[in-house]
């Protein structure tokens, strides 16, 4: 041996000490939204709690509806890494997704929290919307596949 301790087994136990206090307990976790929705959620009362009340618990929404500025909508998701058998893949822990609607003047008149079990229940409607404006005439297309042609065979 190079180095000769006299207590050797009390540097070693150091050094493992010191090894040990650098690992991290916590796990760690990529948040988006307001953390803690569900417990703020519960905060707010049918009836009786209004709009400021809401900003001053929660916070300004997400985002609000484009018809009905009386809908407000706020978002939390954390993410958190996979175990050995994800491989250290994102996993999402908690998806909650809460929704308020206010009266014409200002009390709180719906609430609904969806979180990750409920939001897989959402039936989503299956009709695809056609958009007019990419459409092109009859001669535009007639030109491009033209063009596709002559140019293709170079």
């Amino acid at each position: 041996m190079f180095f000769k301790f006299k207590n050797h087994y009390f540097f070693s136990n150091i050094l493992i000490l010191l090894i040990l206090t650098s690992c991290q307990l916590k796990e760690s976790s990529k948040s988006h939204g307001i953390l803690f929705l569900e417990n703020r959620a519960n905060k707010l009362i049918v009836n009786k709690t209004n709009k400021n009340d809401t900003i001053s618990i929660i916070g300004q929404p997400h985002s609000k509806s484009i018809e009905n500025e009386n809908e407000w909508i706020y978002i939390e998701r954390t993410f958190t890494k996979g175990k050995f058998h994800k491989l250290g893949k994102n996993v999402l822990n908690t998806n909650n997704v809460l929704y308020l609607e206010f009266n014409k003047y200002g009390l709180l008149k719906k609430k609904k929290l969806f979180d990750k079990k409920s939001i897989n229940k959402i039936k989503f409607s299956k009709k695809i919307t056609e958009n007019d404006l990419s459409k092109t005439s009859f001669i535009e297309g007639l030109f491009s596949s033209l063009r596709a042609k002559m140019y293709g065979k170079k």
